[in-house]
């Protein structure tokens, strides 16, 4: 594979080149933002959404983009361009910005010293990474979870803190679980990065409405399921979790994920049932019907 390119700024960068200044605030504090989105064959996969959740972020943790839409997307574009290739993550970027005392968010004026670092300016970072897993309609491996006590900070935005995701990668492997699932107070909220759904008895669709992010992949399927299925968004505790007939993760990487067991409790039958077939065949259409309307 040819040599890969990053955007920094406005500024078209060899990956193995690319920097940041310690004196940013992503690095001194770990404040900032981020947002992933795949291509298809060139084509970005539901990138409005992911363009109203980013500058939302950017709005909530205090971040000039500087940037309109239009322009980010141009230079989105500029970067697949360069790289060329079809199937990829772009991951958007924005730091806290250089800070003259490592813990500021001020916005002082501009340096004299034109060699100087843009002092108080987010950083804006666009990646872009082959993809790992193809997106196909076949239905992914099933996991397990493990629950775990935790909220994170700020969870409505989609900040770069991960943590306890990723402290909990030694205990997630000493329980041979998959992933992780948090929750407070006996309430369920989500996994590091993915949303979870559960099905109940009487085939009603529940996932968490609150302290949680809420995905991309979360709202297409919720907006597929109201069309045939009953759906509550609201508090699961962990003691529904033992009677749920299926349970489900979903994300911009993992599209739709069954569970087949949380902690000891086997979720119904340890298999995928048959409304988690249903909704990761409905949302590959989806995307495929979306991808086809970008080429019109």
């Amino acid at each position: 594979m040819n040599e890969l390119f990053v955007l920094i700024n406005d500024d078209l960068i060899p990956a193995a080149a690319a920097s940041l200044g310690v004196s940013d605030l992503a690095i001194q504090r770990g404040y900032g933002i981020f947002d992933f989105f795949k291509t298809l064959d060139q084509r970005p996969v539901f990138l409005d959404d992911h363009l109203d959740r980013f500058f939302h972020s950017a709005e909530q943790l205090r971040l000039p983009i500087g940037k309109t839409r239009e322009q980010l997307r141009a230079l989105i574009h500029t970067l697949q361009q360069k790289n060329n290739i079809p199937d990829s993550g772009i991951r958007m970027t924005l730091t806290g910005g250089y800070s003259p005392d490592g813990f500021s968010l001020t916005r002082p004026a501009p340096s004299p010293d034109p060699t100087a670092p843009p002092a108080g300016r987010p950083n804006l970072i666009i990646t872009q990474q082959p993809l790992t897993a193809p997106i196909t309609g076949d239905l992914a491996k099933s996991i397990r979870l493990v629950t775990y006590q935790h909220q994170r900070q700020m969870p409505e935005i989609k900040t770069i803190d991960y943590l306890m995701g990723i402290w909990l990668q030694p205990f997630i492997k000493d329980t041979c679980a998959d992933d992780v699932l948090y929750h407070q107070n006996n309430i369920i909220t989500e996994c590091p990065r993915s949303n979870f759904f559960i099905v109940t008895a009487d085939n009603t669709i529940v996932t968490p409405d609150r302290h949680i992010l809420k995905g991309i992949i979360r709202m297409k399927v919720l907006a597929l399921a109201r069309q045939q299925f009953q759906v509550d968004e609201r508090d699961i505790t962990l003691d529904e979790l033992k009677t749920a007939k299926e349970a489900f993760i979903t994300s911009t990487t993992k599209h739709l994920i069954p569970v087949v067991q949380i902690d000891n409790t086997i979720i119904g039958k340890g298999l995928p049932g048959e409304i988690t077939r249903r909704l990761h065949r409905e949302l590959y259409e989806m995307i495929m019907e979306q991808q086809a309307k970008l080429i019109e």
